[in-house]
């Protein structure tokens, strides 16, 4: 259900741009909304199942997720439509820890290297199926199926894992949780994400707000620090093979969320595909990384993990690298294919060993936390790259526009028009042709500048996996 949402919504996100009137900086906060309640309370989701019990907080958390999704799917405006998206990020901060934790507390230190493979390859083809139907669903009814999409899985999760899934806990887990470090981690997130997405309307008291934010986010760090029963215990960065999978995690994974968050938007609003198409663009990636999965998550029992996540990194820079290459126009398999096959090839060589590695880096007892504080990572990667890579790209755009427009010798009530739609980007309407040409232009510029900076992260991240012990697992180092 959560991997299916993360993608489809993208491809979804065109349409609502337009049914709903919204600018990018609304629908931004689609996702953002649901980014910021996710990264925010999965630690605490993680240790809810570590103090409650797994099953049943994974359970609470699909039918918080149906709920809301149902919410979505009815929103009448793009407000409403934002808010149930943060009760949907609430269900999937309990339930997404608990999926992991399940299967590190049922497998064995040998096995569980291929489990999380095929847990990883799961995800991955629930992933590619998403997109695809998503984009059928809103090219032939509407966007809002994308929702409903969730309310017969949530039955079929929940009647599954009644059935064949045992509970387990922490049994030396504290019963006292962390309420107030999660307050402080959602606020001070939420002031800084919306510095950065609101950054490009001006205003003292936007940057007031981020550098609130910024203090809000310190006091967290200093609570945490001084807590009995931390959300996050510091003692967890003591391994430097934690610190550093997590370093890893967040700088790859900026990069992916930021690329892609606005890659259904260029296909869409530029490339002129249908919104099915759009969604059976990104096929090749998840494809691979669902075939490659369980093969590369045994590459840990074999090589130990720096290996992989050395190489997949650097392959996945070269990926994103022929992103850059694009226009406007031209054939899907000689402009995006390449870019996405060999993106696809880098992750799938470092997801799975990526995953293996921050499980195996703290003890089984602390598989809920190691579980929450990895995924939240990568969902502030996600959360913070969409909001900087927008006003990246939304800086670009603009600069690329006023070079064109003063060449296309417009009146001034059409340069009006032009200028007061500059917030939608390529969502721009317009019936110039010049006009269109111009916006596409402009909208592929700002999104290569993002680009450059995707392969930067993904550089610094094969940098990272350096800290990473070689070391493999008991079995194989015995042999």
């Amino acid at each position: 259900m959560a991997f299916i949402d993360s993608t489809v919504v993208n491809v979804a996100l065109p349409a609502l741009q337009t049914a709903l009137h919204a600018t990018v900086s609304d629908i931004q906060w689609v996702v953002e909304s649901y980014a910021l309640l996710l990264a925010s309370l999965l630690l605490l989701g993680g240790s809810l199942g570590d103090v409650y019990g797994r099953r049943k907080i994974f359970i609470c958390g699909v039918l918080c997720f149906a709920i809301a999704s149902a919410w979505c799917g009815l929103a009448p405006s793009i407000m409403s439509l934002i808010v149930a998206r943060g009760l949907q990020g609430i269900g999937a901060a309990f339930l997404i820890p608990g999926s992991l934790a399940l299967i590190s507390a049922s497998f064995s230190t040998e096995e569980r290297g291929s489990a999380i493979g095929t847990w990883s390859g799961f995800t991955a083809i629930t992933a590619a199926l998403g997109p695809v139907l998503g984009g059928w669903l809103v090219q032939n009814y509407s966007w809002r199926w994308v929702f409903f999409i969730n309310l017969p899985l949530a039955v079929l999760v929940v009647l599954l894992t009644l059935w064949r899934v045992p509970e387990s806990r922490n049994e030396d887990a504290s019963p006292r949780l962390d309420w107030q470090g999660a307050v402080l981690a959602t606020v001070g997130l939420g002031a800084i994400t919306f510095t950065l997405i609101e950054a490009p309307k001006g205003g003292v008291a936007i940057w007031i707000c981020g550098f609130a934010g910024l203090v809000t986010l310190t006091v967290f760090l200093i609570v945490e620090a001084c807590s009995p029963t931390p959300m996050i215990s510091p003692h967890l960065f003591r391994s430097r093979d934690f610190s550093s999978a997590n370093l890893l995690t967040f700088l790859l994974y900026s990069a992916l969320s930021g690329l892609l968050f606005f890659f259904p938007l260029d296909l869409i609003q530029v490339q002129r595909y249908t919104a099915t198409e759009a969604g059976a663009a990104l096929l090749p990636l998840i494809l691979l990384i669902f075939v490659l999965s369980r093969w590369s998550g045994g590459l840990v029992s074999r090589y130990g993990a720096r290996l992989p996540l050395t190489i997949g990194p650097l392959v996945a820079a070269m990926g994103f690298g022929l992103f850059l290459r694009p226009g406007i126009g031209g054939s899907y398999w000689s402009t995006f294919f390449p870019a996405v096959v060999v993106l696809g090839i880098g992750m799938a060589i470092c997801v799975a060993p990526l995953t293996t590695a921050v499980m195996e880096s703290l003890p089984p007892s602390e598989a809920g936390v190691a579980s929450g504080v990895n995924n939240a990572v990568s969902r502030i990667a996600g959360l913070l790259a969409v909001a900087l890579f927008g006003l990246v790209l939304s800086a670009g755009f603009n600069r690329a526009l006023n070079r064109s427009l003063p060449h296309l010798r417009l009146s001034s009530a059409t340069r009006l028009d032009v200028d007061s739609q500059r917030s939608k980007l390529a969502g721009a309407q317009t019936n110039d042709p010049q006009v269109r040409r111009a916006v596409d232009e402009a909208f592929v510029s700002g999104y290569r500048e993002v680009i450059w900076i995707c392969v930067g992260l993904a550089l610094l991240s094969a940098c990272s996996a350096q800290g990473i012990a070689t070391k493999k697992v008991a079995k194989t180092c015995s042999n």
